[in-house]
């Protein structure tokens, strides 16, 4: 007779420990160091702290994960109560997004790879690229998009530009480089169809003659402070020479040749972190441009005011500093003023146009018109040659008289048109 016997029972297994939290001091002795230097204690002095800290920032600079090093920062700071960490926000735009550019793509299309990618090359990294994660503030922003408006960047080509800039701050949010993105820049569509209609057709932004422009002079002056008269020769030079308000304030005195009347066109004050600078021109080349007569006595008097000095600025504002086109319209209330003439959407770079039409309607060849203003594109310049709205009556004119005679020839007398 057999028995059955249940199989042995397994033993009842025991729970698993559960690890003990550790405490912040304690996870902070565990963090492995980038570099050979151990983690200060909680008693530490400020500048072991800070040094340490220090050391983190540079693992970024090395290859470690931004946020893995922001969490570090973090316990050190809970740990230690330093309030005075270097922050990774100080990283240049371009280091950050040559590190962490696969996790910005992320989730993207192939496809949407190509456009994005080429916004970053061609514009983000040129004109942003420079600048700490953390100064990449809204209103730079607004300036690069303002600069590729003006470069003549198509609408698509500025919104993948915009939408790859995005990815990259979101993404320095995540990793905790920064609090927040940048509010995204408004208006910028307005802007671009008015740079549209100034490319068509900019002779109808152009000043009207010689008096027009100095009564905007003179009415600017009247409006500033104190009534600074360099506001109004800004003006009438960047009108006669047919360059930007930038291009102004760049003019050195080394860079007007009175045996020649000649100006050499090479920089051009910009916005900057930290205030105005100069950089190359637009076109990245230096280019000459015929010095009026009737500009001269104005161009002798502000050499004069630099008293030898090859190197002194030839326009500054009141206290000596730069001018920009923002600095100009404050300080003289241009809105205001060209309101008051009639000039309701006068803008300061309609100076330029206002040059360029002059010397369009003298004569000048269009291939000199192109040296003179820069232009990379023939087609740019042949629009300031379309003939103004009295050529254009004189031209319908002649037309009718034309066809009447034509009829007279064959007598046959028009009844009507």
């Amino acid at each position: 007779m057999s028995t059955s016997t249940s199989p042995p029972k397994s033993p009842a297994r025991e729970p698993t420990p559960q690890p003990a939290r550790l405490s912040r001091t304690a996870r902070l002795a565990q963090v492995p160091a980038p570099l050979p230097m151990p983690p200060p204690s909680p008693s530490a002095a400020p500048a072991q702290t800070h040094a340490w800290a220090d050391f983190l920032t540079t693992a970024v600079h090395n290859g470690l994960d931004p946020a893995l090093v922001t969490q570090w920062l973090t316990i050190l700071a809970d740990t230690t109560g330093s309030p005075l960490l270097p922050s990774l926000s100080s990283m240049p735009l371009t280091e950050y997004v040559e590190r962490r550019l696969p996790a910005i793509l992320a989730g993207l299309e192939t496809t949407t790879h190509v456009p994005y990618l080429a916004g970053w090359h061609h514009r983000i990294e040129p004109d942003l690229g420079h600048l700490p994660v953390g100064l990449v503030t809204t209103g730079a922003i607004a300036n690069a998009v303002d600069s590729w408006i003006s470069e003549g960047c198509s609408r698509s080509t500025i919104k993948n530009t915009l939408a790859m800039l995005y990815r990259c701050l979101e993404q320095a949010v995540v990793d905790g480089l920064i609090e927040h993105a940048p509010a995204h820049v408004k208006g910028w569509q307005q802007k671009y169809q008015q740079a549209e209609d100034e490319l068509l057709d900019p002779r109808i932004l152009a000043l009207q003659d010689w008096d027009a422009l100095t009564e905007l002079a003179d009415a600017l002056i009247d409006a500033s402070y104190n009534h600074y008269r360099g506001w109004g020769d800004v003006v009438i030079h960047g009108a006669c020479t047919a360059t930007r308000i930038g291009e102004v304030s760049g003019v050195l005195a080394r860079d007007i040749n009175v045996r020649t009347w000649l100006l050499t066109c090479r920089r051009q004050t910009t916005p900057a972190p930290g205030g105005l600078v100069d950089k190359h021109t637009k076109g990245k080349a230096a280019r000459y441009i015929p010095i009026i007569e009737p500009l001269r006595p104005l161009i002798i008097r502000r050499l004069e005011a630099t008293r030898g000095n090859p190197n002194a600025r030839l326009y500054t504002g009141p206290r000596g500093g730069r001018i920009s086109t923002a600095v100009l319209r404050d300080a003289t209330h241009w809105d205001d003023v060209t309101r008051n003439l009639g000039y309701e959407h006068l803008s300061r770079h309609d100076l330029r146009h206002t040059g360029l039409t002059w010397m369009a309607d003298a004569g000048i060849l269009p291939s000199i018109l192109q040296q003179i203003a820069g232009h990379k594109d023939s087609t740019t310049t042949q629009r300031y040659l379309h003939p103004d709205l009295r050529e254009l009556t004189r031209a319908g004119e002649a037309f009718t008289k034309h066809l009447a005679e034509q009829l007279r020839a064959t007598g046959k007398i028009p009844r009507r048109w």
